[in-house]
């Protein structure tokens, strides 16, 4: 199966009540993890791709692994650029294929957000490629992307409505109380704000930072509106713990593929698990 783009998939998603998984994938192993996964709980998913994966792979080889990972997969995959810096690194992506891309002008002005979101969406669309935006500042830092607390402000709906009709993206990423990276506390959605931007915005939206919010949470947001979760912080324990443990009974183990085939099995189960709370179990 060929690579897809994430509006078909989250249109579904929303029309259903469900939402679709989107994992960040940083190596070979992750990328098996992910489809493994989907595969098994029968879910449609999403790959992503973060500055700092791309740094450390290369985009070509992000975009190899991802495709022959689709390719032989059993159920729909994106393959979705994660939090795109410029109209430029956006456009590289779509060449090596990428069927997804997201533009975050989060931190410029409305005016200029929606202006080069459109950039963005007049190359992404003639080619079929999906096109995620973000309005509002999640806080946290992943790879590249950093946002104090004093810095991170939540969506203003009558904003998201304006950027919306402004735009015509496919996918919103909203600030509704999460962050990237790990937690200090147990954060707390404003699922209250949430329901105000979904009645002003009707496409799907998009929750950054999920790592670690509370399942209930994440239960009650999907069943507002959202459509789409992010993870990877929780991937990255799940599999660094693994590598640890295995170490810490054989230290005098050599062989990567005995230190990280455990980590990629631990991969994938705390992915099923996300897939389940997520409600896209049987929906691929």
């Amino acid at each position: 199966m060929s690579l897809v783009p994430i509006s078909s998939m989250l249109h579904k998603a929303e029309a259903g009540g469900y939402a679709v998984g989107a994992f960040n994938c940083n190596n070979m192993e992750i990328v098996q993890a992910i489809i493994a996964a989907a595969e098994a709980e029968n879910s449609p998913v999403i790959m992503q791709a973060s500055q700092g994966a791309i740094k450390y792979a290369g985009i070509d080889y992000v975009t190899a692994i991802a495709g022959v990972a689709a390719a032989k997969a059993k159920v729909p995959v994106a393959l979705h650029l994660d939090h795109g810096t410029s109209f430029e690194q956006v456009v590289e992506c779509i060449r090596s294929g990428f069927s997804s891309v997201m533009i975050d002008g989060s931190k410029l002005p409305l005016e200029e957000n929606i202006a080069i979101t459109r950039k963005v969406l007049e190359a992404a669309r003639a080619v079929g490629v999906s096109v995620e935006a973000e309005l509002g500042r999640i806080g946290g830092t992943e790879d590249d992307i950093s946002v104090s607390e004093k810095e991170a402000f939540f969506t203003n709906p009558a904003e998201a409505e304006f950027f919306v009709r402004g735009t015509g993206v496919d996918a919103l990423a909203v600030a509704v109380g999460t962050a990237h990276g790990q937690y200090r506390g147990v954060p707390k959605l404003e699922l209250e704000l949430l329901k105000k931007i979904k009645e002003k915005v009707k496409i799907p939206l998009v929750l950054h930072g999920s790592s670690g919010v509370p399942e209930d949470a994440i239960r009650e947001a999907i069943a507002i509106g959202i459509s789409k979760v992010n993870i990877d912080t929780d991937i990255r324990i799940a599999f660094c713990q693994a590598v640890r443990d295995k170490l810490d009974s054989d230290p005098k183990e050599i062989d990567p593929r005995q230190i990280l085939g455990p980590a990629r099995e631990a991969a994938i189960e705390i992915i099923r698990e996300k897939i389940r709370i997520f409600g896209s179990a049987g929906k691929a």
